[in-house]
């Protein structure tokens, strides 16, 4: 779903913008904040991972996850 709204920009980021979108100010903005959000919840993810493999409790949690795990299967049958 998309939904309209205003912005102002200045004079020479609209004539960047008219340069850039090809014709499309909508789907270059659309684009450009798509890649950025994900470029933001990439980042946000690693530093979450990393705060979690600092953490002893965590890590306890997936020693145990991988003590349960593996417990009782035959890798060979």
């Amino acid at each position: 779903m998309k939904k309209k709204i205003a912005v102002t920009l200045d004079e020479n980021l609209v004539a960047f913008l008219d340069t850039v979108a090809k014709g499309n100010r909508s789907d270059y903005l659309n684009n450009l904040l798509a890649t950025h959000r994900k470029q933001v919840l990439e980042s946000q993810l690693i530093a979450a991972l990393a705060t979690d493999v600092e953490d002893p409790n965590y890590q306890q949690e997936i020693l145990a996850w991988d003590n349960v795990a593996g417990d009782g299967i035959d890798a060979e049958g």
